[in-house]
């Protein structure tokens, strides 16, 4: 019965040669058997240090590593059992002729050809690998958060939106499309931000505006536009002169 491993933390190395190892430990893949590091060891006559001892165990105790790769389950390898005799016939440099005659296959050019899928499977492999690892990577990285607006007036756990966040609050209040109306603004803060920041793209950068057209183009977004505006001012995406006669986009912030 094979050990059950978990093959995608390993390294390509430490499976060609069949162990594994930590601060105190050789450990065989196959049996599980443990050597420890910085002893020596006896065989017959021969003393041995720990990782050329276990390099022996395996050679007596397993054959190969090969040999236990390839007898491995296909859930494992991936391979038919056609493919895995081929493979041992390539690991033992078995000749063409004489691969046909014990595998009954009808011309050396089959031959040719499932040598050549075989190292299409490599290169596939190596891709799949290299994807899978950078998956992780990704996995692993720190969370990324929309950068606040500049002019924020004051940044707290509000603001910590990630951009999958942003896009699912933006579709929920913006049934109707990110053109559309807002459906309601009595929501949870961050989710008010993440609203306002979108509102606050449907005005120019650079320009300067009257209340008046401030408050056109929010009463297209929503009936309440005087909260909607107030915010806006409070949470430092828009700015105005004192006597409220002209409005504009805080430092061109023009969030997307």
């Amino acid at each position: 019965m094979n050990r059950s491993i978990n093959w995608s933390d390993l390294p390509i190395e430490s499976i060609k040669r069949g162990f594994t190892e930590n601060r105190q430990f050789y450990e065989c893949l196959i049996c599980g058997r443990e050597i420890e590091k910085g002893m020596i060891y006896r065989d017959a006559a021969n003393l041995y240090e720990a990782q050329r001892f276990m390099e022996l165990h395996i050679t007596r105790a397993h054959g190969s590593v090969f040999e236990y790769l390839v007898s491995l389950d296909k859930k494992i390898t991936g391979l038919s059992e056609h493919q895995c005799k081929l493979m041992r016939c390539f690991y033992d440099q078995v000749p063409d002729a004489v691969i046909q005659q014990q595998l009954s296959i009808g011309s050396a050019s089959t031959i040719r050809n499932h040598r050549f899928a075989l190292k299409e499977k490599e290169r596939q492999a190596k891709i799949l690998m290299t994807m899978m690892e950078l998956i992780r990577e990704n996995e692993n990285a720190p969370v990324k958060y929309l950068a606040p607006h500049s002019t924020a007036t004051m940044v707290d756990d509000r603001y910590k939106i990630t951009p999958e966040e942003y896009d699912k609050i933006l579709k929920k209040y913006f049934p109707e499309g990110l053109d559309g109306r807002l459906t309601t603004f009595y929501i949870k803060e961050k989710c008010k931000l993440a609203v306002l920041r979108h509102i606050a793209t449907r005005f120019e950068a650079e320009r300067k505006y009257t209340e008046k057209e401030v408050d056109t183009i929010l009463k297209l977004v929503f009936d309440d536009h005087t909260t909607i505006r107030r915010y806006l001012i409070e949470y430092g995406f828009m700015d105005r002169v004192t006597d409220c006669t002209s409005y504009w986009l805080c430092q061109n912030e023009q969030q997307s």
